[in-house]
């Protein structure tokens, strides 16, 4: 496989960032929604609501990580939320998860943020591996608990 590419996702790359993000959400157990994809992406970036970085090889895409903004107010500092990392089954194993990790941390880090918080699922443990190894830490301070509505 060539060397992947990673770049910073404009709009101009949805269409090519859009089977990628509906690979993802099918890979949570949501139902294909090509178009529904298109727009929720399109509206991340048109607002200015999350960075996107898309690795590529080829013009081809074949993973990307999205994170969003929010704020500590302990630390008085910005923290990324890095919601959605993924890589095409035929691009795994390669180091573009990797790639695309880094990506964010130096991203974070410029911006000045104080932290990159993620949550995977407990039985994706490929995820955890990659996340340990690439210097993520477990939190054992705080429990994390959701209400959906």
């Amino acid at each position: 496989m060539p060397q992947a590419t990673v770049t910073r996702a404009t709009l101009s790359d949805v269409d090519t960032l859009v089977p990628l993000f509906d690979d993802y959400r099918q890979f949570y157990e949501q139902d294909s929604d090509l178009e529904a994809a298109r727009n929720f992406l399109s509206e991340r970036l048109q607002q200015e609501q999350s960075v996107i970085f898309l690795a590529a090889t080829d013009g081809h895409g074949i993973g990307f990580v999205q994170f969003y903004p929010s704020f500590s107010s302990v630390a008085m500092q910005p923290v990324w939320i890095l919601n959605d990392l993924f890589v095409a089954e035929s691009a795994r194993r390669a180091g573009v998860a990797r790639k695309l990790l880094q990506a964010a941390i130096q991203f974070a880090s410029e911006a000045r943020a104080r932290r990159l918080v993620l949550a995977t699922a407990f039985d994706n443990l490929p995820a955890q591996l990659l996340y340990e190894k690439s210097g993520w830490e477990r939190d054992d301070k705080f429990l994390h608990f959701t209400y959906e509505l």
